[in-house]
């Protein structure tokens, strides 16, 4: 009986102490993502300043855009102009790449 019982417990105690581990993990990972949610600030972000209203763009459906949106590299937002230039300006910049549009080309016979 006795050999019955501990046979049963060391078969056990494997799976005990992985639940056990586990359920500390994901407290700590639950503690660390509540830290994280709260060290982000919680103000809005600002849209860049007045001075660069001259390449600021209003588009419908999406709202304001900054910089050449004829770019390939034109991150279409209101708060940062480009991925290789993002404090701009937009004219006269080396990086400038004219966007490439696919057209559907149908042929009638």
């Amino acid at each position: 009986m006795f050999q019955t019982f501990l046979l049963v417990t060391v078969g056990i105690l494997p799976s005990i102490f992985s639940l056990w581990v586990i359920r500390k993990s994901h407290q700590q990972t639950n503690l660390r993502l509540r830290q994280a949610a709260n060290s982000v600030p919680r103000g809005r972000m600002l849209p860049m300043s007045t001075s660069d209203a001259g390449d600021r763009y209003y588009l419908e459906g999406v709202g304001y855009l900054i910089g050449d949106i004829t770019c390939q590299f034109n991150a279409r937002s209101g708060y940062l102009r480009c991925a290789v230039n993002p404090d701009g300006p937009c004219e006269g910049c080396r990086f400038y790449e004219e966007k490439q549009y696919l057209y559907n080309e149908q042929k009638t016979f």
